[in-house]
């Protein structure tokens, strides 16, 4: 199916009242964790996990991407009001926002942000309209040795490439594929970590792990270092541009969405970067009589380009989620251990078997994109007063979610005590720095990768030489070693120089 009839397809679908419901719901909860810092996508994803069992899986998915997009829009609003990014994404944002705000053109600021969401979303979605078939052509060819190479290279890049510290990131991995081996081995029926308890040998469910991590995890470290604080919000204004502003923006939204959307599709690219990036460009590129605003009373390129950038960025992450079946974010992973909750596995199959699930996604993305310009826009009053929920009620409410949540799949104390077992793990791994999202990736990603590799030697009649010999996964292979041992490389030539 090409993507024009896909799309006649998918919008046919994502019309109907019930997944229009879906997508409205979703884009408000995403624009209201996206205000308040600390709660992300991947966490209010995860604690909504547990309506899979529920929910039909093309209005699941509706809801968790127009979480994911609207977090992506309202984490600029606390961003530019408060000078706190809601998002990761959102910290760029901040440089240039927050002092536009103080100066009194917070509206502005919140204008242009909104706007170049929307440009952005609309240009990564039809990205991923029109990519995703041509990398699902492409990855038809694969076989088991590449795509063992790929969920290498996927390891490497989430784990060690972006976070402090490479050998944090590898432990949270190894952890993660721990997790991922607990359970019946399937090719020779012998358990592996059970330690006796007949509930392990099903494995550990995804959804449980991913709301001990993100929710559970994140409110009792959120709980341990709380501290009482009083949030103070400027006023916003007219919610306008005027025409000179529309001007300045225009291109650091084109520019900003071009920047970001190869990113998201990198594995490990993330938000940050291309964020970074944007800020970069738009203030080398600013005309010289708008250069002194820049760090003094903001500069409105410094907002639209980043904020344009973050959005398209989330949108090139879906691409080889659908396409390959790689998470390359903590979202993502989530994401991906919802499709297994359907017995769905995302890849180059999915446009086919489940191709009206998947177009129905993809329209539902160009909706939300229009929904979000319109909740953001006259709901800034709302988001704010949002900021003034106590933070214990906050957190404790999310404790009280993940409980129910988790013991309504199974009706099993164990699941209970692993839940909040691994919560208090991921309490200990932020306190110290470890990142989360590895766990997550390498649980879902390692018995994957253990059937690739498993299937890719059966193939070369037990020769390891078969991951070399075949080109792709040669490439592949070796872009990973560049990917983990480049930085070291050249941070040792740089201090010798």
């Amino acid at each position: 199916m090409d993507s024009i009839s896909g799309l006649a397809l998918g919008f046919g679908n994502a019309f109907s009242l019930v997944n229009l419901g879906w997508a409205l719901l979703g884009c408000f909860l995403g624009t209201a964790v996206g205000v308040l810092p600390g709660i992300g996508p991947a966490l209010t994803i995860a604690l909504l996990l547990p309506i899979t069992f529920q929910v039909s899986a093309t209005g699941a998915f509706i809801l968790f991407c127009g979480v994911f997009y609207g977090a992506m829009y309202g984490g600029s609003t606390t961003s530019i009001l408060l000078n706190t990014p809601g998002e990761s994404g959102s910290i760029i944002t901040a440089l240039e926002g927050a002092k536009m705000a103080r100066n009194g053109r917070a509206g502005p600021a919140l204008a242009t942000s909104a706007i170049g969401s929307f440009v952005a979303g609309t240009v990564g979605t039809l990205g991923i309209a029109f990519l995703g078939p041509i990398i699902v052509e492409w990855a038809l060819v694969l076989g088991p040795a590449e795509y063992f190479a790929l969920m290498v290279l996927c390891f490497v890049t989430v784990s060690a490439v972006l976070g402090a510290s490479a050998l944090r990131g590898l432990t949270s991995l190894a952890f993660g594929l721990m997790l991922g081996l607990i359970g019946v081995d399937l090719q020779t029926g012998q358990p592996r970590l059970t330690f006796g308890v007949p509930e392990l040998l099903d494995g550990v469910s995804v959804v449980l792990v991913a709301v001990a991590l993100f929710a559970v995890g994140e409110a009792l470290y959120m709980a341990w270092r709380h501290h009482e604080g009083k949030v103070e919000v400027l006023e916003v204004g007219r919610l306008m541009l005027s025409k000179e502003d529309m001007k300045r923006s225009f291109w650091p939204w084109i520019r900003g969405a071009g920047l970001g959307f190869p990113f998201g599709v990198l594995p490990a690219g993330g938000t940050e970067m291309p964020t970074m990036l944007s800020y970069y460009a738009e203030r080398r590129l600013a005309k010289p009589e708008y250069q002194h605003e820049f760090g003094t009373t903001g500069a409105i390129e410094g907002v639209a380009g980043p904020e344009a950038a973050n959005n398209a960025a989330a949108a090139g992450i879906l691409v080889p989620m659908l396409t390959l079946g790689l998470p390359t974010s903590a979202t993502a992973a989530i994401m991906l251990s919802a499709f297994q909750s359907y017995g769905i596995n995302p890849g180059p199959l999915l446009f086919t078997q489940q191709a009206e699930l998947v177009w129905t996604l993809i329209a539902s993305l160009f909706i939300a994109n229009v929904m979000l310009v319109v909740l953001n826009l006259p709901l800034v009053g709302l988001w704010v007063r949002i900021l003034k929920i106590p933070v214990p009620q906050l957190y404790g409410g999310i404790l009280v979610f993940a409980t129910i949540g988790t013991y309504g799949i199974s009706n099993s104390v164990i699941d209970l005590v692993i839940l909040y077992t691994l919560g208090v793990v991921a309490m200990f791994m932020r306190r110290f720095d470890f990142p989360v999202a590895p766990v997550v990736i390498g649980m879902i990603l390692g018995p994957m990768a253990e059937q690739a590799l498993r299937q890719a030697l059966t193939i070369g009649q037990g020769d390891w030489s078969v991951f070399i010999t075949r080109p792709g996964s040669a490439l592949i292979l070796a872009l990973a070693v560049l990917a983990l041992a480049g930085p070291r490389l050249y941070g040792a030539i740089a201090r010798r120089g």
